[in-house]
């Protein structure tokens, strides 16, 4: 197979998406104990639940290393493709985990406004040590953002693109917080929880999107016309081809296998026809990025409307 310069190593490739995971555990632990403990001293339930937040990315970043480090194994027997499809098994959890805190963030956050609304003022709100945590936060999280969107993008691993939207949520979730602390010094609590509802939705959003596209990969969902517009160009000058009739992709991690049917001249002889599949296989192989595999069948051509 004919590698691009721009694809890294397939070892170095996952090195760096343990790293990415290693490195987002890591700043999980560090502010899930900052906020429940200054959450708890510092009288702000704000960031006392952003805490809880990162607690269970905690327990999601453990799940998801022990995915992606088995997704390392080689290609044995019963997965003669490679174990690559656990990155997307570990988005899956990813997004999981993101829609369910999403989900118990609003209806946490409707109920708190209705208590606040309600009940006698609270005056005085929580210590400034609180808005420190909250805004430390946001500033960690903002870098790991970057970070980790510019590893999956090098690395083409979707469970490393779920961590990083999900540092990206974590902005919002922080921020809320920052904010409800700061209305809430000012005797303005409710505003809080109503934030907190505002961004669980577009947490939400990002937890839906994160399990569809996961989702497709597992259910080796067709190729995209963008996909198959680039194999119709890069099998343009092949000789022989007349046209393209079936391609199904099936992709394993960042790698795709192709399952492609083309149409030549049915007066041609068989030996011919393999060449023809062979020189088709070589040139996606070289010109289409993290191709692993392709597989050619073909037969005469029926001068249908896929034609090239």
């Amino acid at each position: 197979m004919a590698e691009h310069p721009d694809i890294v190593d397939l070892e170095q490739r996952r090195q760096k998406s343990m790293l990415a995971v290693q490195i987002g555990l890591a700043a999980n632990i560090l502010l899930a104990v900052l906020k429940a403990v200054v959450g708890v001293v510092g009288h702000s339930p704000a960031l006392l639940a952003d805490g809880i937040n990162s607690t269970s990315d905690v327990a999601y970043g453990i799940v998801v290393s022990i995915f992606v480090h088995l997704s390392g194994k080689p290609a044995d027997r019963e997965h003669p493709y490679g174990h690559d499809q656990l990155e997307s098994v570990a988005a899956v959890v990813v997004g999981a985990f993101v829609v369910t805190t999403a989900i118990a963030i609003f209806w946490n956050s409707i109920d708190t406004v209705y208590e606040l609304l309600t009940a006698p003022p609270n005056n005085g709100g929580a210590s400034i040590i609180a808005l420190w945590i909250a805004l430390f936060a946001i500033l960690l999280k903002s870098g790991l953002t970057v970070w980790t969107y510019g590893l999956s993008r090098r690395t083409g691993n979707s469970a490393v693109l779920a961590l990083a939207q999900d540092h990206r949520n974590d902005i919002f979730a922080s921020s809320a917080a920052a904010i409800g602390i700061f209305f809430g010094r000012l005797d303005y609590a409710w505003i809080d929880p109503l934030a907190g509802a505002i961004v669980s939705l577009i947490i939400l959003h990002t937890g839906a999107e994160i399990l569809r596209s996961a989702t497709a990969d597992l259910m080796d969902t067709l190729p995209g016309r963008e996909l198959a517009e680039e194999i119709a160009e890069a099998l343009r000058d092949v000789y022989g081809v007349e046209e393209i009739e079936e391609v199904h992709a099936h992709r394993f991690g960042p790698y795709l296998v192709v399952n492609l049917t083309i149409g030549i001249d049915g007066a041609l002889s068989v030996v011919e026809g393999d060449r023809i599949a062979t020189e088709v296989e070589e040139t996606l192989l070289t010109h289409i990025q993290f191709l692993r595999r392709v597989y050619v069948h073909y037969h005469p051509a029926e001068n249908g409307n896929n034609t090239i």
